[in-house]
């Protein structure tokens, strides 16, 4: 499965020049991967309502060209690896087809701020997530 989240680019997020500045990115990211459980079926609102948590690890990123002020930027999200105890999600930064960044993040699985297994019927979910 692959979800596409559109974002539009605020003032805010940009430098003087009016391009997006390199740590928003991961802020984007975060809101395709949220988007993406919730198409999902997933809300993270729900894990998290379990006591499950899955903090980023591990956040890779290359840039190939600038979003700026204004643009409707798309993310493609999807999930590429799936662990007993992790998640890796990977992502393409697009503008109108124009890659403009792509990288992924990682996530571990926490479940009341420790480490643990994916419970087995959340688990199962994402398994037809990554198979998708």
């Amino acid at each position: 499965m692959e979800t596409l989240t559109r974002i539009k680019v605020r003032y805010a997020e940009t430098d003087q020049m009016g391009v997006v500045h390199h740590s928003v990115y991961a802020v984007y990211l975060e809101a395709a991967r949220v988007d993406f459980l919730e198409r999902a079926g997933l809300p993270y609102a729900h894990i998290e309502a379990r006591g499950i948590a899955f903090p980023v690890v591990e956040l890779s990123l290359v840039f190939r060209a600038p979003a700026r002020f204004g643009e409707e930027i798309a993310v493609r999200t999807r999930l590429a690896e799936l662990s007993s105890r992790a998640l890796l999600f990977r992502y393409r930064v697009e503008r109108e087809g124009a890659l403009l960044a792509e990288g992924f993040t990682r996530h571990l699985c926490q479940v009341g701020g420790r480490a643990a297994r994916i419970p087995e019927d959340l688990h199962r979910a994402l398994s037809v997530l990554h198979l998708g």
